[in-house]
């Protein structure tokens, strides 16, 4: 193991950092874990062995929010080690971008992995994972990587994608809040864009501001954060195929 490593994930949902603090805690002795999606705040400069970055896929891509946050660091050759996580559709350009996000701000990317969590819209799509053989292929991907540094191996796999990228994922319809909201304010405290504002009377979703990222819907303690019903079914009617095709994780060393 690494003495020290630097865990930096942005996980609206949970999946994203579970994947990503599995990895890390296989990896190193100690981990520093810094949340990306916490509005408004700087990330700090990596003072670790050992960076791994965490992301989910977005349409295809990595979230701006995050994107923006991680050109904000000043790697100064720190090792790195890059992780998408997607619900079981493809992650197509997104762990290109990260790694091209990645390395221009310095950082030194050993390998890079794309793993599977269940889907943050359409949950019934890769249910249950990571589960424990996920994690077990995650843990053994940790031990891949320290074998690598071990050996002095400092190359940059080449990893799938294409630059350009694609579009940024068009969000059409942000969530909403049903009759059952107490206005707790919870959902607007994590959106990570500030996209939400709650009163006493209502709770408006700035649609431009929004990136679907299911954050508010995760954190409701009443289930009050919902999709717009003509959004949801048509969610589920493309992505309901792929509930029973289990898609493998893949690394890159």
């Amino acid at each position: 193991m690494v003495q020290k490593s630097a865990l930096y994930y942005f996980s609206p949902t949970g999946g994203t950092r579970r994947v990503g603090s599995a990895f890390a805690a296989a990896a190193a002795q100690s981990v520093r874990e810094l949340d990306l999606g916490v509005r408004d705040q700087t990330p700090e400069a990596p003072a670790c062995d050992l960076a791994v970055f965490a992301l989910p896929v977005f349409g295809g891509r990595i979230p701006a929010p995050a994107a923006e946050k991680l050109r904000s660091l000043h790697g100064s050759g720190t090792k790195a080690v890059t992780l998408v996580v997607y619900g079981n559709r493809a992650y197509d350009d997104a762990l290109l971008e990260l790694n091209h996000t990645v390395a221009a701000a310095g950082f030194e990317i050993l390998a890079s992995g794309a793993f599977i969590a269940r889907h943050s819209i359409v949950p019934q799509v890769a249910a249950g994972r990571p589960d424990e053989a996920d994690l077990k292929e995650i843990r053994d991907f940790a031990e891949k990587v320290l074998k690598k540094i071990a050996g002095g191996d400092s190359s940059t796999p080449a990893v799938p994608g294409n630059d350009p990228y694609k579009p940024e994922m068009q969000v059409a319809a942000a969530p909403i809040s049903l009759e059952n909201c107490r206005h707790c304010g919870k959902c607007a405290a994590v959106c990570p864009t500030g996209a939400i504002r709650v009163s006493e009377t209502e709770v408006v979703t700035e649609l431009s501001n929004c990136i679907l990222c299911m954050a508010c819907t995760s954190v409701c303690p009443e289930k009050a954060r919902v999709l717009p019903e003509a959004l949801q079914s048509g969610m589920n009617q493309k992505l309901m195929p792929l509930k029973e095709i289990r898609r493998e994780n893949e690394i890159f060393i």
